[in-house]
């Protein structure tokens, strides 16, 4: 029988880790009236000058300052990593009140619809992320392997999982978004709850779609964009993609094809964040992923479940 004891952590619900996506924040802060299952949250805007200034950030991408190295350097002095130690500080696993789950709210420009994103394959997290498949058919895009990205806020806790839900323009709050975030995150929140009491429910099988790379639009010698995404790949997040298909159309009207990278020669790859507009800035026009059916190994369950058990409930 599960442990129904009192629980030492939390669940931290960020959002905001942007300052230009508004939905998450407004959901936290206008509708999230209880905690399904009745556990215990915190809830965070990730980034608050950020979102003050209507900005993705001010100095780096909060999102990719949990590195521990770069955390653990002195001379780090940016706000965003300020901020990220500060979130450490106080709902860190190790500080005085923890949070021992995160859920990060996003939402996303291109035509993703609503997803998860899986960094690494923590069994923690790769059974949660099952569980809300089964429960809502979502995507799961598992990024890992991949240097140029790195310092994801969930690595930071046991138990993490970014919801990402869109495509809605940035700065745009939209009543569609809100709820479609509340529904992932209330589902999830109670599947925490109910692995936290008894075995969790899991499909025998996950499909995943695992980051290979990713794309920049071809580039002149300036560093301009030389070609933009065709028409005919826009809007065709989690389609296959074969070598020679449209993806990029130059100025005169010329259509370049996809061209694979060597290791990836002759294989069907799947694109998603398809021209989201925050990447530009990274050299990511979109990223490549092969889709995967992985049978689910029983000890994913129970180390949800053992995280799950940490969690408290609230009181009275």
């Amino acid at each position: 029988m599960a442990d129904d004891g009192p629980g030492r952590g939390k669940v931290l619900v960020v959002g905001g880790t942007h300052g230009n996506e508004v939905n998450a924040p407004w959901l936290l802060e206008t509708g999230l009236r209880e905690a399904s299952g009745g556990l215990e949250l915190a809830l965070v805007i990730g980034n608050p000058e950020a979102r003050a200034a209507g900005r993705r950030y001010l100095d780096r991408d909060l999102n990719r300052c949990f590195d521990p190295e770069r955390l653990a350097d002195p001379g780090a002095r940016e706000w965003e990593m300020l901020r990220a130690r500060q979130l450490l500080e106080l709902h860190g696993p190790e500080a005085r009140d923890p949070a021992l789950v995160v859920l990060d709210l996003h939402s996303t420009t291109a035509a993703m619809g609503n997803s998860l994103v899986v960094y690494g394959r923590r069994p923690a997290d790769l059974a949660l992320a099952a569980a809300l498949q089964q429960r809502l058919g979502l995507p799961i895009y598992l990024h890992e392997g991949d240097p140029r990205q790195s310092g994801y806020l969930v690595e930071r806790w046991p138990c993490g999982l970014v919801i990402e839900v869109g495509p809605v323009p940035q700065g745009v709050l939209n009543a569609t978004i809100v709820n479609q975030t509340r529904l992932v995150l209330e589902v999830a929140l109670e599947v925490l709850a109910t692995a936290r009491q008894v075995d969790p429910s899991l499909p025998r099988t996950l499909v995943v779609h695992r980051h290979l790379g990713s794309l920049d639009l071809p580039r002149q010698a300036d560093g301009a964009a030389a070609a933009m995404l065709h028409p005919r790949r826009l809007g065709r997040d989690w389609q296959p993609m074969q070598p020679g298909d449209p993806l990029f159309l130059a100025p005169d009207g010329e259509t370049i094809g996809y061209a694979p990278p060597s290791a990836l020669a002759q294989q069907t790859v799947w694109p998603v964040f398809i021209n989201e507009a925050a990447y530009g800035e990274k050299g990511i026009a979109l990223s490549l992923t092969r889709r995967e059916e992985w049978r689910l190994d029983p000890a994913w369950g129970a180390a949800l479940q053992a995280q799950a058990r940490q969690l408290r409930l609230v009181s009275g």
